[in-house]
């Protein structure tokens, strides 16, 4: 146990538990969920490890799931083997000392460059976010030579395992499907949200006030984010075998929503 500024956080082997006074939020990390591979039903799989574990399911709890393993289920995956780079690949490649068969696969999944630099290729993905190498990952499949793709409809697939296990458990739950991602003027990478079913992805908390009277007027909350970053603690940005966890404690907007809520517009983007 560790108390810091009040705040006592608790490690219990797979599941963390933050207490703030008497607010509790639980984090329950699923671990038998086996090698996700192409055809496999998400939510079956986590209704098999819900009942495996021991793990009740309440209305109103939250599961955060790696992309990674939604793009393998859906067979978002390429075996670069099978690719022939363009010749803008290839120069790109050759500037920045990579693989012109991965350039090949960033460059079709974005909608823009947005910028290069440093062996960085940072681009806008179809669905508006803007993100290196496009989410385009070599991380967590198998095979030197492949990479998954981000879902084609990230939202829809939030969707699609959210009314299963609906079906499955009778429950009311929100979905939010997570990748790593990094941020313009901070080092390190952290999670967030790319797809999102039964909760509204941002808190709004302008017009309310303070402890000291102070009415907010620009506080938008990316709640969705900090709950994608809570669950990454649990599963590490390896995964490290928990692709899926619970949240349980906390307080949401229901309804169907999209993560592209939290995409910046343009016309507000000082970074572009």
């Amino acid at each position: 146990m560790i108390i810091f500024n009040n705040v006592i956080i608790l490690y219990v082997l797979r599941e963390r538990i933050l207490v703030f006074g008497m607010k509790e939020i639980r984090l329950i990390g699923l671990t038998s969920i086996p090698i996700v591979k192409p055809g496999d039903d998400i939510a079956q799989l986590i209704f098999n490890a819900l009942n495996n574990e021991n793990v009740p399911l309440d209305d109103g709890d939250i599961i955060v799931i790696a992309q990674t393993i939604v793009s393998r289920a859906e067979g978002r995956i390429v075996n670069l083997n099978e690719i022939t780079p363009s010749k803008f690949a290839e120069t790109i490649a050759s500037t920045y000392n990579k693989d012109p068969r991965h350039v090949e696969i960033i460059l079709r999944e974005s909608k823009s460059i947005v910028r290069m630099g440093n062996g960085h290729i940072i681009t806008e993905t179809h669905h508006g976010f803007v993100m290196a190498n496009s989410g385009v990952d070599r991380s967590n499949v198998p095979g030197d030579d492949t990479v998954s793709l981000l879902p084609i409809d990230p939202d829809k697939s939030a969707r699609m395992i959210r009314s299963k296990l609906k079906k499955l458990t009778g429950k009311e739950v929100a979905v939010i499907i997570i990748d790593s991602m990094g941020r313009p003027l901070r080092n390190g990478i952290i999670s967030g949200a790319i797809g999102v079913s039964g909760i509204k992805p941002l808190k709004d908390i302008r017009g309310e006030k303070d402890l000291f009277g102070y009415v907010m007027k620009t506080t938008v909350i990316a709640l969705a984010d900090e709950l994608a970053c809570a669950a990454a603690l649990v599963m590490g940005e390896t995964n490290e075998g928990i692709p899926v966890v619970i949240i349980k404690g906390v307080n949401y907007e229901k309804g169907e929503y999209s993560a592209k809520e939290l995409i910046m517009p343009i016309q507000k983007d000082l970074f572009r």
